[in-house]
């Protein structure tokens, strides 16, 4: 493969005069008789942005050389994906494929990664050109409606490899060699290539194992989405007076302005689960009421400007101080996550967290009186009686994707051990359905939550989102100084 940046060739000419018949408009946009086209394409000055090198680039090139290394001889595409259709004529905020980012570091959209002995090159769709109606007419693409994007000098400057247009990518495919796609990002992509189930999971498979091990510049990128993430968390409990007001949204929008503020996004939709909604796992319609005396289920994450996301829980009470029953329930289920993270360490299984948790609850739930029998007998994998109480596992893998490395084989997690640099949540949980008839009363439509961050490190873990509080006594402390 050719080591350059495309420069404007005779193939971009013909991309770019085709443009027009290729612009995303609509029916009722006003008509552009040829003099306003004519005279729109002429009189705008030029600047090429010195754009400085990322400091994604040497991992992102030592990423590469260690993909291409597990399929030598082989072409591997992996696609940044396209807009997505919200309603009719309007698009979600375009957020790159995890693992194209992952392995280049490239976040604008339609851009597509070929790897293949060892060299890389990026296709990419470069800012409009001013000699086509795309400048001024389209509203995925054009300039004046969405913004510059950046040249295809700029990215190869910033991201430290060759790119080429997009439009070169068809006739690169087409060339003879075993392909491999990372598929379902892109159906352009995907149609361009025929699909070999085998091969295109396998490569899916180990580029998301690749990301199980973070180095350090990922765990920065993570400690940083955890610190803007408790920034968020104090922004909420300095509103709660307004929650109370307003309603579970009004945490939703405090956090999000955080996340934008600070940050790229929200990792995820955040789940504000006031009272009984904080029963419902990932309860995101956020439309309930905050009620003085309850508590309010807050699981947010902010995902940083390079794609790594925090994920953090805590369940607040909403006056400022737990109930006797809250507290009880609550300090159970702190004494879980603390049981969890005290089994994170290097050589570990990697459910040691979800069993260590699991044994206080299940033992908490014994002395409860709520168990049909022991807690010994409830954990024995052929009952788990408990988790009627607990229904959900405790960790889960963390990095760019808030549940990050799905395609990993199950041998690697959750059958596997732990190892310095894997970051993982630890999420123990309690909830009481609002019309569980085995439960007391007053139980009823109670659920908590307490979830952190944590870095397996070479000596045992550190909790990346430790700054926000979890004991009931330091949270109380922690919301009368917010608020």
């Amino acid at each position: 493969m050719s080591d350059q940046t495309e420069q404007p060739s005779e193939q971009l000419s013909q991309a770019a005069s085709e443009q027009p018949s290729e612009l995303h408009t609509e029916a009722h946009d006003p008509a552009v008789p040829p003099a306003y086209s004519a005279f729109m394409r002429q009189g705008w000055g030029d600047r090429e942005l010195d754009l400085p090198r990322h400091p994604i680039a040497p991992y992102a090139a030592a990423r590469r050389q260690r993909l291409a290394e597990a399929f030598p001889g082989e072409r591997l595409v992996l696609p940044a994906g396209t807009f997505k259709v919200r309603a009719y004529d309007t698009d979600y905020r375009f957020r790159s494929d995890t693992a194209h980012t992952y392995f280049c570091g490239n976040q604008t959209s339609d851009a597509v990664l070929v790897i293949e002995d060892g060299e890389s090159v990026l296709y990419a769709r470069p800012r409009s050109e001013r000699t086509t109606d795309e400048f001024f007419r389209d509203r995925q693409y054009g300039e004046l409606w969405v913004g510059r994007r950046p040249s295809l000098r700029e990215i190869s400057d910033s991201l430290g490899l060759p790119v080429r247009h997009i439009g070169d990518l068809a006739g690169e495919l087409a060339r003879s060699g075993k392909t491999r796609v990372h598929r379902g990002v892109s159906d352009a992509v995907d149609s361009m290539v025929a699909p070999d189930e085998s091969r295109d999971s396998d490569l899916a498979r180990v580029a998301s194992e690749m990301r199980v091990v973070k180095d350090e510049w990922e765990v920065a990128e993570l400690q940083t989405a955890c610190d803007i993430t408790t920034l968020g968390f104090t922004d909420a409990a300095g509103e709660m007076d307004m929650a109370v007001e307003h309603g579970e949204r009004w945490i939703e929008g405090t956090f999000f302005r955080r996340a934008r503020a600070m940050g790229n996004d929200i990792g995820y939709d955040s789940i504000v689960g006031g009272g009984s909604h904080a029963t419902t796992l990932h309860w995101i319609d956020n439309t309930g009421r905050i009620v003085p005396g309850e508590m309010v289920l807050l699981d947010m994450g902010v995902e940083g400007h390079n794609l790594y996301t925090a994920d953090v829980t805590r369940t607040l009470p909403v006056s400022g101080t737990y109930t006797t029953l809250q507290r009880e329930l609550y300090d159970l289920v702190h004494a879980a996550q603390q049981a969890g993270i005290d089994a994170v360490r290097p050589g570990a299984p990697f459910l040691a967290a979800h069993h260590a948790a699991m044994d206080v609850l299940a033992h908490g739930l014994e002395s409860l009186s709520l168990l049909p029998c022991s807690a010994e007998e409830a954990l024995d994998p052929e009952s788990k009686v408990y988790a009627r109480w607990t229904l959900h596992g405790t960790s889960h893998m963390l990095g760019m994707d808030v549940h990050d490395c799905g395609q990993a084989s199950t041998d690697v997690f959750p059958k596997g051990d732990l190892a310095d640099g894997m970051v993982l949540t630890v999420e123990p949980g309690l909830y009481f359905q609002a019309d569980d008839l085995l439960v007391p009363e007053e139980m009823r439509g109670i659920g908590i939550r307490i979830e952190d961050d944590i870095l397996v490190t070479a000596d045992g873990s550190r909790n990346l989102s430790g700054s926000l509080p979890r004991t009931s006594a330091d949270v109380e402390e922690w919301m009368a100084g917010a608020r």
